[in-house]
């Protein structure tokens, strides 16, 4: 008499495949992920100090106002001027950094602001931005 044998389903799951495009994938992202430069701006907050600053009266100051004029030492001028005038004071400086002075005016829009901002950071600028309460 021929009986055969059931055979009974193999409920196992093989979790090397898995680990092996887990593995690629955690590869992946580390590659790219140092590819990836952080666009953003390098912001020095104010914080305490015991130090006294001496405040140098040559420092060049560019305000902005509520309407989005740019001012430099209280000239009116327009971003493309202004860049080029900052480029050329920031070349002449030749012991340490420039360093200048960012004043919004109250209503100043912030996109101005960074506008500025993002123009000392291209330029190698010292920028101290100066608010009002």
């Amino acid at each position: 008499m021929g009986l055969k044998k059931r055979q009974k389903p193999n409920a196992e799951f093989n979790m090397s495949s898995l680990t092996d495009i887990i593995f690629l994938l955690l590869i992946f992202f580390m590659l790219t992920s140092s590819v990836v430069a952080p666009n953003a701006l390098n912001l020095k907050m104010p914080g305490n100090s015991n130090s006294t600053v001496t405040a140098d009266s040559k420092t060049d100051d560019v305000s902005i106002d509520s309407r989005g004029n740019f001012f430099y030492n209280g000239t009116r001028m327009g971003k493309l001027n202004l860049e080029s005038q900052l480029r050329k004071n920031a070349r002449r400086k030749r012991s340490g950094k420039y360093k200048m002075t960012i004043s919004p005016k109250s209503g100043a829009k912030t996109e101005d602001v960074v506008t500025i901002m993002d123009m000392a950071m291209r330029l190698n600028i010292d920028g101290i931005l100066a608010v009002e309460k």
